[in-house]
């Protein structure tokens, strides 16, 4: 990807290819290219929530055996299962009030 720069530095055109105006190469995913696209953390996060949703979505599918966890390529499988756990894993560190530590409350 290339850049065009205005005089103060800032990027205000990308292009695939070389031209006249742009001449720096620059990574697709330099913070600079991501803001000036658009993607800032409000998309990120958005996006995010958008991931939750649908592996929350797959779960119900899978729990009304309208969908079988086999039925999806490996490559999802294993993506799936990798944040299931992931996210039990996170939500397990973060429960401070656990049955087990008596005395507590």
């Amino acid at each position: 990807m290339y850049v065009s720069r205005d005089t103060e530095g800032r990027i205000i055109s990308l292009h695939q290819e070389a031209t006249a105006e742009a001449q720096e190469a620059i990574s697709p995913r330099d913070p600079e290219v991501m803001a000036f696209i658009g993607q800032g953390s409000e998309l990120d996060h958005s996006d995010s929530s958008l991931i939750r949703v649908i592996e929350d979505l797959v779960d119900v599918l899978i729990q009304k055996n309208v969908l079988r966890l086999t039925d999806l390529p490996n490559a999802a499988q294993a993506k799936l299962l990798s944040r299931k756990s992931l996210r039990q894993r996170l939500s397990h560190s973060l429960d401070l009030l656990n049955d087990n530590d008596k005395g507590l409350l």
